[in-house]
């Protein structure tokens, strides 16, 4: 069964405009458990824009609660994330001046940094997943770096969807990609851009394990409720 990851990310974003305590990713984490979700995802940004170190800490030590940490390949961030201790991490490119992040990793360009913080994770038993664009280039040199799963880009298919434009060729390319993975033993998981249409596009596509959508799920919440969305996802996912 595909798993649905909730990105709470959004949840520190409205609580830091503040600069005060509510809401409280914290307890956004277990209500979005409670809600069904099969794990949550939090993003520990080089500026702290939105999720804090002590929000993550807290957060990791819920128990029974699955948490995927997205963080850069930067040093400081990566030494963070071994004293956090998540479940699960997602090594992805991070630009300071990005509104979010804009495409999946240049694996090329920083293969060697992103061999060795893989094999660090590794060591310490943490499953690593790398967010790269759907490509075969891409796919194949994940699995060369030793990555465990692949967690493709959905942005511009997102976009495509979004703007009722052709995406033919987008999903064309996040077929392939997933085959490929899934025929040399990466876990697949896909997000990014990701609303109920284009989820409901994508959930066809046996090879996807697991779907991580976070601003869509917190905008959308505004209006209907968390526990009314994400049973919405869950419901197209299935």
């Amino acid at each position: 069964m595909k798993r649905l990851g909730v990105n709470i990310d959004h949840v520190a974003t409205i609580r830091n405009a503040r600069g005060e305590f509510h809401p409280d990713p914290y307890f956004a984490a277990k209500f979005v458990k409670k809600s069904g979700a099969d794990s949550i995802t939090i993003h520990l940004r080089e500026d702290r824009r939105h999720i804090k170190d002590l929000d993550a800490k807290k957060i990791c030590l819920i128990k029974n609660l699955l948490v995927n940490l997205e963080i850069s390949i930067k040093d400081e961030i990566v030494k963070n994330a071994l004293k956090i201790k998540p479940n699960f991490i997602c090594i992805v490119p991070e630009n300071r001046k990005e509104i979010t992040t804009e495409g999946g990793l240049n694996l090329l360009k920083n293969k060697k940094k992103i061999k060795k913080i893989l094999d660090i994770f590794k060591k310490n038993k943490i499953r690593t997943s790398l967010f790269i664009n759907p490509t075969s280039n891409d796919v194949l040199l994940s699995k060369e770096l030793g990555a465990e799963c692949i967690e493709i880009h959905t942005g511009r298919f997102a976009n495509l969807v979004k703007s009722k434009k052709k995406t033919y060729n987008e999903l064309l390319r996040i077929k392939k990609s997933c085959k490929l993975a899934n025929d040399i033993g990466l876990e697949v998981h896909a997000g990014h851009g990701l609303d109920y249409k284009s989820t409901e596009i994508l959930s066809k596509i046996t090879e996807i394990k697991e779907f991580n959508i976070g601003h869509f799920i917190i905008g959308e919440s505004i209006f209907y409720g968390i526990k009314t969305v994400i049973k919405k996802f869950k419901k197209i996912i299935k």
